[in-house]
């Protein structure tokens, strides 16, 4: 098992101009109570990103250093349903492509699924952008736990169906129950290395 990772608080900026210079870093991206933070939160060992049963609470992008100076972790805001004003939710698209889209040390984009519920449109919708301006995209299905054993290898293999990829290129993880964590931690080390 993998030690969690080294991560420290350093900014939560609305602007990707306002975020430190980083020599390579990875985003999380997902719809509104994905668990994004939660993810954030497991792979670290320690409670660093605010978590809220309340869909939206991330409204900006938060970044953290990786393990003194290694790169950086941006959990950036959610799309879809979220509970914030109509207004600020508007902003967030703008922020997230001008982020996605200027972070020249960008390594990796993580896209987070609801595993219990599978892709959504928005999801496939955001799939599609990532590849269509050629970013390097991860897909990470979350809340493992919450899908009956009986029920989990059906649900990897229409999750990947859906997202057109092969089975074993979705990282199947669970914040509460310990899954898959060791392996996406060793996996985020390789990607900012």
């Amino acid at each position: 098992m993998s030690r969690a990772l080294q991560l420290k608080f350093v900014a939560a900026v609305p602007d990707v101009g306002q975020l430190p210079e980083t020599s390579a870093e990875v985003a999380f991206l997902g719809r509104s109570n994905v668990g994004k933070s939660s993810l954030l939160n497991a792979l670290a060992g320690q409670r660093l990103a605010q978590v809220s049963a309340t869909p939206g609470r991330t409204q900006v992008l938060t970044c953290f250093q990786v393990e003194r100076g290694r790169g950086t972790l941006v959990d950036c805001p959610g799309y879809g349903y979220a509970q914030a004003p109509k207004k600020l939710r508007e902003g967030w698209l703008p922020m997230l492509e001008g982020y996605l889209l200027g972070r020249e040390n960008l390594t990796k984009a993580l896209l987070l699924l609801d595993g219990e519920i599978g892709p959504t449109d928005s999801d496939l919708h955001m799939l599609g952008w990532l590849r269509e301006h050629d970013l390097d995209v991860a897909l990470i299905a979350t809340k493992r736990d919450k899908i009956k054993p009986s029920q989990r290898e059906r649900r990897r293999i229409d999750l990947a169906a859906a997202c057109e990829v092969d089975i074993g290129d979705v990282f199947w993880v669970s914040a509460e129950a310990d899954f898959g964590l060791s392996e996406l931690r060793d996996q985020v080390r390789d990607w900012l290395a």
